[in-house]
């Protein structure tokens, strides 16, 4: 559902004061503890933030692909791990549901997600399948009334908070490849499952990721997610709003980079006058400004595309290829602006630029992005 422009603006400068004045003076403490605040959590609840694209029938704000975005640029202007907190409910965790859940199944899950009580994570990449996801080797054998799952899903985003996972595990054995993967809907409580500890990582202190075990899981038929063998399709199209998505946090992240860049450039001196003042300070700002603007527009052309009922899969690809990749460009000439200050922590430019590499891996690769728009333009030639 599209907001009208005044609640659209309202929800929105609730989200530019909530980053301002809560989340961006907290962002030293949540790396340091690699934790973020219960009560900040609690506050993201209050705001509807892990409800952003579940329907309004269930107690989510049922955004549309547009505002969803809207807010995410929002988000973005702060650490990226704030946005983990509640992303995979407003996106891979419980669109699946969402997209492809029965009657029941919605009405059982998606209340609970779309308040924040229940925390979903999205279980697909395993030791030796994430780029390849056609290559899944957890099985789930039927058995009866239920699967017997087996097997381990490796870095999963909240695996540690979750009460429920997304699951693909492969169903039919004796089908290779993606149409022989199924998906389900795991709670996390089942006997079985078990967490490794959580990864220590380059960047977003605060998120954090954890292997997923899976040993004699019973999960009832009824959790099955759509029809066997459609879970990599399914996990695909979950996917694509997921890259738009992450492409509006590069983006926001790229502004707040650019604003604090701008701030910096204005006041610092060397030779006897701002730095801003020299060209080639200008020509880095400039080159940034551009990239992001760029992809902002890309991000909401896809956005309102998808809106319109068009298929957009090779935009979303796009968008996440561009925007991913340009982020990491700008927050590298962020710390050239600003020299050894941009080096040390005090800053927390340093943070930023490592807590953005990651968005060029997750929700696909840049090269699998590529791949996509390679393959999606030779099939429409044909």
């Amino acid at each position: 559902m599209s907001l009208d422009a005044e609640t659209r603006q309202q929800l929105l400068d609730s989200i530019s004061r909530f980053v301002r004045e809560r989340l961006r003076p907290l962002e030293d403490k949540v790396a340091e503890d690699d934790a973020v605040p219960a009560e900040i959590i609690q506050e993201m609840r209050e705001l509807g933030l892990f409800g952003l694209a579940i329907p309004e029938e269930f107690g989510g704000l049922g955004l549309s692909m547009e505002d969803e975005c809207l807010t995410m640029f929002e988000m973005g202007k702060t650490s990226p791990a704030f946005r983990s907190v509640f992303g995979t409910n407003v996106g891979i965790g419980s669109q699946g549901i969402v997209m492809f859940g029965t009657d029941e199944q919605k009405s059982e899950w998606l209340p609970g997600l779309a308040s924040g009580e229940i925390i979903a994570s999205f279980a697909l990449t395993e030791p030796e399948a994430g780029s390849d996801a056609g290559s899944v080797r957890t099985t789930a054998v039927r058995d009866g009334d239920d699967y017997v799952i087996n097997g381990t899903k490796r870095y999963i985003t909240n695996a540690n908070k979750a009460n429920v996972f997304t699951l693909m595990a492969r169903t039919n054995p004796d089908v290779k490849g993606a149409k022989g993967v199924s998906s389900f809907i795991v709670p996390s409580d089942l006997p079985g499952i078990s967490l490794g500890a959580p990864e220590k990582k380059m960047g977003q202190q605060g998120a954090h990721i954890c292997d997923v075990n899976f040993d004699n899981v019973r999960v009832p038929a009824r959790l099955r997610l759509g029809d066997e063998g459609m879970g990599f399709i399914n996990a695909m199209q979950i996917l694509e709003r997921g890259r738009l998505h992450i492409s509006a946090v590069c983006v926001g992240v790229a502004e707040r980079l650019i604003a604090d860049c701008v701030a910096y450039a204005a006041e610092r001196k060397q030779f006897g006058q701002p730095i801003g003042e020299f060209q080639l300070v200008q020509g880095m700002l400039a080159d940034s400004k551009t990239e992001a603007y760029a992809g902002r527009c890309m991000v909401m052309d896809a956005a309102r595309r998808r809106d319109a009922g068009e298929e957009i899969g090779t935009e979303a690809s796009c968008s996440k290829y561009f925007c991913s990749e340009m982020v990491g460009r700008v927050a590298d000439r962020a710390v050239q602006i600003y020299g050894g200050a941009g080096y040390i922590a005090d800053y927390g430019i340093e943070r930023l630029y490592r807590d953005v590499r990651i968005f060029r891996l997750y929700e696909g690769t840049s090269q699998i992005q590529q791949v996509v728009i390679a393959r999606n333009m030779l099939r429409d030639a044909g």
